[in-house]
């Protein structure tokens, strides 16, 4: 077996140090969570216990946490549902060039690159001259759309610039109806990407902060709780939120990929009992 060369090693201390960096500060927050009753927001800590996490579920005086929470859960919802729908609608539109298709196309990139609080104070600035309600479900909700379906849609041209449409083909010839391709051949087939397209949606709206700031009104979404808790709280239960949150999404993300890999086995055993019936 021949040695490795020194730069592996360089190469594999550098991307230690990037994971460290990565994943260091939750890892962190996460430890510092399980302070004693006694203990502080700092190390050395004081003792080990679950006593925050108790104090997070039984004192509700440090802030609307679950109300907070509810109120991003679903927001994240209308937005990864919001997504997917538009992203399919808008990636079978571009496959097809037409009048203005290059426009609106720089028009959807522009918005990734705006500075996000700009977005907000220009969503809640036209919400608020049109005598409408600033409020999380419909001008946070817009704003969040400004971020997500960007990202929706490349990835939907970045799938349907690589789809073979000689499926759909051989589905007309068959008879099918353009719904019945869209439904029963299309669909199916980038399903997977649609898995990718929601996740996306749901975990960008979930932790989404600068777009949702002026935009939200009177009630907070869970960032925005956090962070006003950061001025008030001087215990490790903003840690305790924090590492409970981070699970949340952790198994969000799981749920997605679990959905995806379902889907998945269930497309190989449908094509293995295919291949059974041709024998």
């Amino acid at each position: 077996m021949e040695p490795r060369p020194r730069s592996f090693y360089v190469l594999a201390g550098f991307f230690g140090l990037f994971l460290l960096f990565l994943y260091g500060p939750t890892l962190t927050i996460a430890i510092l969570s399980f302070q004693g009753p006694q203990g502080g927001l700092t190390f050395p800590m004081n003792g080990v216990s679950l006593h925050w996490f108790r104090d997070l579920f039984e004192q509700q005086a440090v802030g609307d946490i679950w109300g907070s929470f509810r109120r991003s859960f679903a927001l994240g919802l209308m937005v990864m549902v919001t997504t997917v729908v538009v992203s399919v609608m808008g990636g079978l539109a571009f496959r097809k060039r037409f009048p203005g298709s290059g426009v609106l196309f720089y028009l959807i990139i522009t918005s990734l690159v705006i500075p996000s609080i700009l977005v907000s104070l220009g969503v809640g600035l036209i919400f608020s001259q049109a005598g409408l309600t600033v409020h999380w479900a419909t001008s946070g909700f817009g704003a969040q759309l400004t971020w997500t379906l960007p990202f929706g849609l490349l990835i939907m041209f970045a799938v349907f610039n690589r789809f073979d449409k000689s499926y759909e083909e051989a589905a007309r010839d068959l008879g099918a109806s353009p719904w019945q391709t869209l439904r029963h051949v299309v669909l199916p087939i980038i399903a997977p990407s649609l898995i990718g397209v929601a996740l996306f949606g749901f975990t960008l709206s979930y932790d989404e902060f600068a777009r949702t700031l002026l935009t939200s009104g009177s009630y907070n979404t869970l960032p925005l709780e956090i962070f006003g808790m950061t001025t008030n709280v001087t215990t490790p239960v903003l840690y305790a939120l924090g590492t409970l949150t981070t699970v949340f999404s952790l198994g969000m993300i799981a749920v997605f990929l679990g959905i995806a890999l379902l889907g998945a086995r269930r497309k190989a055993r449908a094509g293995s009992d295919r291949g059974k019936g041709l024998v």
